[in-house]
């Protein structure tokens, strides 16, 4: 019975949550599904100029692929991580909109569980049900060879988004749509050197290891505050892996260790919002005695740098799905797309978190 009751409540909660949009999605399962994904039409992604992408060109025709009518297509989208984390409920809730807002004909939608094996099953998976035309978030930069493979024999193109594959363009897949990671970090350092003066000393919590993401997130940071801000030193880099809990205990030790840090550089908001917990217990005041600058865009984090208690959030929108099947419409359309489509991500700060919390996911 209180089972019963306890589903019941949470149905209630969702629908009274939901808009007409959202209620395609579903409502997500998360501690932070209250607020997680937001409006999927609000900040839809813009790709930059083409001046700012990069790499060659692929077309239907150099790739090898059947010509597609999305409307009468299987589509497939594998995404790496579970929707725990509010960047993968956005992203997954954006393509599933756009895809019914397309038209497509039957999307077929798995989650890795951060499991790389998992993600390679799945995509298997999804083209032996008929997957015509697949969007892949990788889990790693590497490993996903086997289903791209698999991919390719059944001529199936695939267009990676959020992280790339070290794999061959137009070979293995279409293109790579995400942001410009290097940019983002260096970003970050820029608004860490604005709100600390350039002096301290800084704590970086890393994404995983294994993908361009964290690497290049690193080294936009690194190489930005060693060319701006001698004065800034980073004593410490340690990962998170992209998780809030974990991003709280690395956190917790490093308060521990080296209790004269007086900033934080999270790769993401979920680490963010971890190290803010920690640094509250330690007795001290994230975004004053310890300042926090973070990469993603997520409510929570633009919601705690209104309250002052963070002083910087870079965005990286999660909204691949407009984005996404617009490039799959050129692509069948006989359109060249390039190898690195980048979108443009905005910034938060103390000056605009107020009025910017809409926007957010």
């Amino acid at each position: 019975m209180m089972i019963q009751r306890r589903s019941r409540t949470l149905a209630v909660a969702c629908l009274l949550a939901a808009t007409a949009t959202l209620a395609a999605a579903g409502c997500a399962k998360s501690e932070t599904s209250n607020t997680a994904g937001g409006d999927s039409s609000q900040g839809a992604q813009e790709a930059k100029s083409p001046d700012s992408t990069s790499g060659s060109g692929c077309t239907l025709e150099t790739y090898g692929a059947p010509k597609l009518d999305l409307k009468d297509a299987v589509v497939g989208f594998s995404q790496s991580e579970k929707e725990a984390n509010p960047f993968r409920i956005a992203e997954t809730r954006s393509i599933k909109d756009e895809a019914k807002k397309v038209g497509v004909k039957k999307l077929l939608t798995t989650n890795a569980q951060s499991q790389l094996s998992k993600q390679i099953s799945d995509i298997q998976d999804m083209l032996a049900q008929g997957a015509q035309f697949l969007i892949v978030a990788p889990l790693n930069s590497d490993g996903l060879e086997p289903a791209l493979k698999a991919a390719a024999a059944k001529k199936v193109p695939v267009l990676t988004i959020d992280r790339k594959v070290n794999s061959t363009a137009c070979k293995d897949y279409v293109a790579f749509l995400g942001s410009d990671f290097v940019e983002q970090g260096k970003r970050a350092a820029d608004a860490m050197i604005k709100v600390t003066g350039g002096k301290g000393k800084v704590a970086i919590l890393l994404g995983t290891s294994g993908n361009n993401v964290t690497t290049d997130r690193t080294k936009g940071f690194v190489d930005q505050v060693k060319a701006e801000a001698p004065g800034l030193e980073i004593v410490a880099q340690q990962t998170g892996e992209f998780a809030r809990d974990k991003g709280q205990q690395v956190m917790e030790q490093l308060i521990q260790s080296k209790p004269d840090i007086t900033a934080v550089y999270a790769e993401n908001d979920e680490m963010g919002l971890g190290a803010l917990t920690a640094i509250k217990a330690a007795g001290k005041k994230p975004g004053k005695d310890v300042k926090i600058v973070s990469v993603d865009g997520t409510r929570n984090a633009v919601q705690a740098l209104a309250n002052g208690e963070y002083n910087a959030v870079i965005e990286s929108n999660p909204r691949f799905g407009p984005l996404a099947f617009a490039t799959a419409q050129k692509f069948y359309a006989g359109e060249e797309i390039p190898e690195n489509v980048i979108i443009t991500d905005r910034e938060y700060d103390e000056a605009n978190a107020k009025d910017s919390l809409g926007g957010a996911y």
